[in-house]
């Protein structure tokens, strides 16, 4: 099954696919997909495929996907998946509403796995019919009825994975200070490579940000940096035909000796062995 609303004047676009064999996405090479996806396993664990990399999606797991991904699974039959566009929902505009931009969405991990409580499923599973019925009611109430399903589906999945991701006592300030550093990462990565660089956009010091991330238990700001840098390498040598010289020039490397060697050092292989 896949059900589809879309927004003329607005060119908003909302999606939910079940039982589907076919589903799977590819960043590159199809025009105008650009959607951020949430991904529920309603079968047995299997495995999903980001950009080539393999991961466990648990039974009743959830996977939360960005508009950069090219994705697949084992059972994609298993799979209920909904995907929409900024046209539709914007998670920046609307971040007061489910406080989920630089989380869940382009926030670390990515990508993010999540294996919900019961009470979690519960709600998954209550809400799900409800789409199907609004995405069959075709009158001019159905895009607001859409969205307003679309963000209690966004805020259970927030609340989800700050309850098995985040320390307990967590401050919100602090929380708060790590999306919008990861969003300002997601932004400009290709240009801005220090720690430095984003402290001063969020008017903090290099050992303000790295006192957070370890308060929070993950990554230090710099290889939150690194690693989204030789993630879009990495998609970039896998979909595209440019070259290494190529691919370090758009992601801001003056030399392409220093784009391979950031490469080799996070993922243990060089650009040209990922390739082979």
């Amino acid at each position: 099954m896949h059900l589809q609303y879309k927004e003329s004047k607005t060119g908003g676009n909302l999606e939910l696919w079940a039982d589907d064999p076919n589903l799977k996405r590819s960043a590159f090479g199809e025009k105008a997909n650009y959607q951020l996806t949430i991904a529920w396993n309603r079968g047995a664990a299997q495995r999903i495929y980001v950009d080539e990399i393999g991961y466990d999606l648990p039974e009743n797991g959830l996977a939360l996907l960005i508009v950069a991904h090219t994705f697949r699974f084992d059972r994609p039959e298993d799979i209920v998946a909904w995907g929409f566009n900024r046209d539709f929902y914007c998670i920046v505009d609307h971040d007061q509403e489910v406080s989920c931009v630089g989380f869940i969405f382009y926030g670390f991990p990515n990508p993010m796995i999540l294996t919900p409580e019961e009470s979690v499923v519960r709600k998954l599973s209550l809400l799900l019919p409800v789409f199907i019925d609004e995405f069959r009611d075709t009158d001019n109430l159905q895009g607001e009825m859409l969205r307003m399903l679309l963000k209690r589906l966004i805020v259970i999945v927030t609340r989800a994975a700050k309850k098995q991701l985040l320390p307990e006592a967590t401050p919100t300030p602090e929380y708060d200070l790590s999306r919008q550093f990861s969003l300002l990462v997601e932004k400009n990565f290709r240009e801005k490579h220090q720690v430095a660089d984003y402290a001063a956009m969020l008017f903090k010091s290099p050992k303000t940000l790295s006192n957070v991330f370890r308060k929070l238990g993950g990554k230090t700001p710099l290889q939150f940096i690194h690693e989204r840098i030789v993630l879009e390498g990495r998609r970039l040598l896998l979909y595209t035909d440019k070259s290494v010289a190529e691919i370090a020039d758009e992601l801001g490397f003056m030399e392409s000796g220093h784009f391979s060697r950031l490469f080799k050092r996070v993922t243990g292989e060089s650009p040209t062995a990922l390739r082979s």
